[in-house]
């Protein structure tokens, strides 16, 4: 009888701390849910320390990494060998890679467009829910039979790894045009800010028209590309841009999400709530996803509640739930936690949850602005808690710093929206907030567009 075909699997050891303090016994992972989902795939699976080998051990995991039929990478952590295996398997095997990875984790830009099979880890560190995470792994393997490459440097790069000399000798040329390119993009958003989103779309759009075949563009320029359109408020054009993308960024983490701000934004929250629902099904509870999935609710209740639809209660449950989940995921990260005590609040303004959640998200932004460098979101959190408070001198002193920090004319109207809500709330109980009136007025001001149509 033939043996089975080797699977190698590149990942941490012993037990280690995720970004959020988490420990996650990854000797419990191979064993219970990584070598059983490659046997289940009729692969035999091992790992670096299940050999003890003379000699140089660069040369055997070398010989591993470039021999081995099947390879399954765990990149929880963005632990530094794992990447650097990864690299060296993805430059010598144009398939049979396989990611995975806790379902905590946010991939860097770099890996996350490669499609990755979350795991759930329960709270001994040990993998939970296995039969599905198992399934899910083993299937993957025996797709990874097929001829279709899962490198992305074999997928992307034309004739790898004999590439042609007249491509690198133009690359300095190119390195030099992206820089410009993205020069450009920034005075582009700079326009939209000064002189009003039409005209900032236009230019954004003039540029765009110059890269022609965006397969052939760096990923870093349409990215950036993606983010002026987002900077200008041109919400279809970030549509449109996201669905020409090449397959491999479009399905990144990041763009995906951007996609689903920019549907939700040009009015296609159900098509938004799918992409997103997508996501977290693919790579498990994230921070950022449900924070936008949050927004897509919310802006579905307010429109409910407008017209006294009876779901709309419904619907603000399902908004603080999915913003409650996205600050647990990852509590250094306040934009959904306060987006679930504004909500939170407009629901019952007596919960005594909210007092305890407010101490929460207040600390975290502060942890965020105590660190040096905080963005508009940090004070913008500080701000909303501060209303949320009835502390009218707090929230004059941070309203400067959100003023200052203000990159975006939809962020400012974002934040005013949400104080008109914990105003309107605090009034229902007899409580008049005249002063957080006027910031309201100050931030939408800052919204507005040019008053010449520009």
């Amino acid at each position: 009888m033939a043996p089975s075909p080797l699977c190698f699997v590149l990942m941490p050891f012993g037990k280690k701390p995720d970004s959020a303090g988490k420990l996650i016994d990854f000797d419990a992972v191979y064993r219970d849910l990584l070598r059983p989902s490659i046997s289940d795939a009729g692969l035999e699976a091992f790992r670096a320390d299940e050999e003890i080998l003379g000699g140089l051990i660069h040369k055997a995991m070398f010989e591993r990494l470039v021999l081995c039929e099947y390879a399954v990478a765990d990149l929880t952590l963005a632990n530094a060998n794992v990447f650097y295996e990864l690299g060296v398997r993805h430059a010598a095997r144009p398939r049979s890679t396989v990611s995975v990875c806790a379902g905590t984790s946010r991939l860097p830009f770099d890996v996350a467009g490669l499609r990755t099979i979350p795991y759930a880890i329960g709270p001994d560190g040990a993998p939970e829910a296995t039969t599905q995470s198992r399934g899910a792994i083993a299937r993957a393997l025996k797709a990874a039979r097929d001829p279709a490459p899962d490198s992305p440097l074999f997928q992307l790069l034309e004739e790898y790894p004999r590439v042609a000399h007249e491509r690198t000798d133009v690359f300095r040329d190119r390195v030099q045009f992206n820089l410009a390119m993205k020069d450009r993009l920034r005075r582009a958003r700079a326009l939209g800010k000064d002189g009003g989103h039409i005209a900032g779309t236009e230019a954004v759009k003039k540029i765009e028209a110059e890269l022609s075949d965006l397969s052939a563009c760096e990923a870093g320029v349409l990215v950036d590309l993606l983010l002026s359109y987002r900077a200008v408020e041109a919400w279809a054009e970030m549509v449109r841009l996201v669905e020409a993308m090449p397959e491999p960024l479009r399905q990144t983490v990041l763009v995906q999400e951007q996609y689903a701000f920019g549907l939700n934004r040009k009015g296609e929250g159900e098509r938004a709530e799918e992409v997103l629902t997508s996501l977290l099904e693919k790579r498990g509870p994230n921070s950022e996803t449900l924070g936008l999935l949050g927004r897509v609710l919310k802006d579905r209740w307010e429109r409910a509640a407008a017209r006294d639809d009876e779901s709309a209660s419904a619907i603000l449950d399902a908004a603080i739930d999915a913003y409650r989940q996205g600050f647990e995921a990852d509590f250094r990260d306040a934009y959904p936690g306060i987006n679930a005590l504004t909500l939170m609040v407009v629901r019952n303004p007596e919960d005594p949850e909210i007092r305890r959640l407010a101490t929460v998200v207040t600390y975290a932004a502060e942890r965020r602005v105590a660190g040096g460098k905080p963005d508009y979101w940090d004070w913008a959190t500080l701000l909303e808690a501060s209303v949320g408070a009835e502390d009218e001198a707090r929230a004059r002193a941070v309203y400067s710093k959100v003023l200052a920090a203000i990159r975006e004319r939809w962020e400012p109207e974002t934040t005013a929206r949400n104080l008109v809500l914990i105003r309107r709330a605090r009034e229902r109980r007899g409580v008049a907030l005249a002063w957080a009136e006027q910031i309201e007025r100050g931030l939408l001001q800052r919204a507005q567009p040019d008053p010449n149509g520009r």
